[in-house]
């Protein structure tokens, strides 16, 4: 936990430095790949994502040290070749982990973020889940275990293996040549995000794009065919929290209504998008068709609100990067502050991406993060320890807490008033 918190706040600077300059740079060549509200959605998804990683919230049903324990042939020692063996069965039970998530109903829950961006973007490379509470995978790292890769050999390469995998999400590197044969690229990743029917759930390899065409699930780009990105069915919101459930929701509600029994329980492990059809003919869902004529979900903004939504955003990645610098003093304070420091966190981004949505219960929600803001301060007598470094942050955060809840109910009122004019011309 502190280990990886203490490489996550180096890395994440890194990461945000890069989604910038390519937003830069985009502008600069007059290609923008970016819209600022899709960039925060997907900013905010990442922040979501790292808090859930370091706090620990998922749960291996086979450990990967029991698994080693249990069937190792041999062991070997940590060397050079140890890293690229363990890096190499990583990127083949990633294969596999993707391959499903794509083509089975319940797992698809666990991968809908990523691919809910309607941009493609090194942005969109943070979209990832916070749904896996329970991560049934870790079998697929058989080979390594077999092989007696060591445990903490698994633990390095994993999160490297991850990050490897942030800097082909971009539509500014046209394809690379003799590389297109070894590594997935940034040709063979627009494949993978596009909607097209002659792209979906193509390109699924992680690092070697050889697990593709091994297993027949390998797509070129063409040149004739531009990819559009986004899910078939449309999430039609900023909120990545939401995002993250909305497909189990929708799962959740098929069971509880079909008359078919059989369905209640097999469409779970069915192929992803499946619906009885008796509830798909009641409550249909609305999927794009024609995927070069559709409307990208893009709600009325003001400047203002664009302006206080990236506010909100550079507020919480200090809150983050204050969590991730201090995580080892936050538990010597109580073990369970880290987890109310969590909390806090995913109550921030759902409250300011519901006011992104132009929600309502955006003030609601508001107002619970900042009453709880406030009580920490009451409670613990400063900021998680902050009083050390200076006593006037709780004044500060104090002061932000009261303003943030001002600012949202004001846009809150002027969004209200604003679609009420507009039901009345209409």
């Amino acid at each position: 936990m502190e280990t990886y918190g203490k490489i996550l706040l180096f890395a994440m600077p890194a990461f945000l430095l890069l989604v910038l300059f390519e937003k830069w740079y985009g502008w600069y060549r007059g290609k923008d790949t970016f819209r600022n509200m899709d960039m925060i959605s997907s900013l905010s998804s990442g922040v979501t994502n790292v808090t859930k990683d370091v706090l620990g919230l998922s749960i291996a049903i086979i450990a990967y040290s029991w698994l080693v324990s249990k069937v190792a042939v041999w062991h070997i020692h940590a060397t050079w070749l140890t890293y690229v063996i363990a890096f190499i069965c990583i990127d083949f039970a990633g294969y596999w982990v993707h391959r499903w998530n794509h083509h089975i109903n319940l797992f698809w829950n666990l991968h809908i973020i990523h691919h809910s961006s309607e941009e493609f973007n090194l942005a969109c490379a943070l979209r990832q889940s916070v749904s896996m509470f329970v991560n049934p995978f870790a079998f697929l790292l058989l080979p390594a275990a077999l092989l007696g890769v060591p445990t903490e050999v698994i633990a390095i390469v994993g999160p490297v293996q991850l990050f490897a995998q942030f800097w082909y999400h971009t539509q500014h590197i046209n394809k690379m040549g003799f590389l297109e044969n070894i590594i997935v690229t940034p040709s063979h990743h627009r494949v993978h995000h596009a909607i097209n029917k002659e792209y979906l759930d193509k390109n699924l390899s992680q690092i070697f794009i050889i697990w593709d065409k091994l297993f027949g699930t390998y797509q070129e780009e063409l040149k004739e065919t531009p990819p559009v990105y986004g899910i078939t069915r449309p999430v039609r919101t900023w909120n990545p929290i939401k995002i993250n459930f909305q497909h189990v929701w929708l799962l959740m509600k098929d069971a509880w209504r079909t008359n078919n029994w059989k369905d209640k329980f097999a469409l779970w492990f069915k192929a992803t998008g499946y619906r009885p059809a008796d509830v798909a003919e009641k409550y249909p869902v609305y999927k794009i068709d024609d995927v070069y004529n559709f409307e990208k979900y893009n709600p009325k903004y003001s400047v203002a609100l664009n302006v206080w939504s990236w506010v909100q955003m550079i507020v919480i990645l200090l809150f983050i990067s204050y969590l991730f610098g201090n995580i080892a003093d936050i538990n010597k304070l109580n073990g369970a502050y880290i987890y109310m420091y969590g909390g806090f966190v995913f109550l921030s981004v759902y409250a300011y991406t519901e006011l992104m949505d132009r929600n309502t219960f955006a003030i609601f929600w508001e107002v619970i993060k900042n009453v709880l803001g406030i009580f920490i301060i009451y409670r613990l007598g400063n900021w998680f320890g902050s009083g050390a470094y200076s006593s006037w942050i709780s004044y500060a955060l104090i002061a932000y807490f009261i303003l943030s809840t001002a600012i949202t109910g004001l846009f809150v009122l002027q969004h209200k008033k604003e679609d009420e004019q507009l039901t009345l011309a209409i």
